[in-house]
């Protein structure tokens, strides 16, 4: 197995991200449809779906629970958003493929579980969107359990899905003590892609991703700040927003991964070490990629 690789600025200039024409228009960067919101957790939609626009997406489409659509519309005026039924308060999986099912194959890059809590009716959820073939994967938060539970769905997607747990959701998604990923996470990250056939993501201060076919990357971070609430939303956003603008997998999982956390960087200047807000870093991101 090779040794990982550092994910350093001058490693992210040898994977130059796709940047549109003069001429082009939205369609050309990527359209981004994020899919998630519970009634305990309604702004976690906004979070991603405004992070994938200021990675460069053209598009933005976002399907979350009928009760908060209208607020979630005004709220990110730049999206369409989709009314899904609601069951105790979570997305009711019967009611996502009539409602979204023509958009999702149309879609660049699809997003499921910002703001999803409880775990069967994400997996549902995430079971039915994982039959539709044609665009790039995020998969976050409850979400992921899907994968672990039918893994023929993510291996069929041919690694164009991206996994993006912390340790802790590692461990529960694979029944390893907590202690044990975070001991080896690489060796963690690396043994689902290779299961799963995707790339995964293991978040922390240091964070490592892996790719199906053994390859691997650490980042280590320096932003104490990230460590809150949402801040995992707009990562998920961010990769997202960057695969729908038709980067690689790992590409927009590595150049995410290193926004991210500038993002935090700059914050921890203008704001301080602690208290800059998840919803703050989006506006950082296009600074970032210029």
């Amino acid at each position: 197995m090779s040794e990982p690789a550092e994910v350093t600025p001058e490693l992210l200039r040898t994977m130059p991200l796709p940047f549109p024409a003069s001429d082009s228009d939205k369609e050309a960067r990527g359209r981004v449809l994020v899919v998630g919101g519970s009634s305990q957790v309604p702004g976690a939609v906004r979070l991603a779906g405004e992070a994938a626009l200021r990675a460069g997406a053209g598009k933005l489409q976002m399907a979350t629970l009928g009760s908060l659509t209208a607020q979630l519309g005004l709220l990110v005026p730049e999206g369409r958003v989709f009314s899904l039924e609601e069951q105790d308060g979570e997305i009711a999986p019967d009611s996502v493929t009539a409602a979204i099912g023509d958009f999702v194959t149309k879609c660049d890059a699809l997003l499921i579980g910002p703001g999803m809590i409880a775990k069967s009716p994400a997996c549902a959820v995430t079971e039915r969107l994982l039959e539709t073939k044609g665009p790039g994967f995020v998969i976050d938060a409850a979400a992921m359990a899907a994968c672990w539970a039918q893994p023929q769905l993510v291996r069929r997607h041919e690694g164009r899905i991206i996994l993006t747990p912390h340790a802790g959701e590692m461990a529960g998604l694979t029944g390893q003590p907590k202690e044990d990923v975070a001991a080896d996470p690489l060796a963690a990250a690396r043994k689902a892609a290779a299961e799963l056939g995707a790339v995964v993501m293991i978040k922390g201060e240091l964070t490592v991703i892996a790719h199906p076919d053994g390859r691997g990357w650490l980042h280590h971070g320096h932003a104490v700040g990230l460590a809150t609430s949402g801040s995992g939303d707009v990562l998920s956003g961010v990769i997202a927003g960057l695969l729908a603008r038709k980067a690689a997998p790992e590409v927009a999982a590595l150049w995410g991964v290193w926004l991210h956390q500038q993002a935090g960087v700059a914050l921890t200047h203008k704001v301080g070490p602690l208290g800059f807000l998840a919803r703050e870093l989006p506006g950082e991101i296009p600074r970032l990629l210029s």
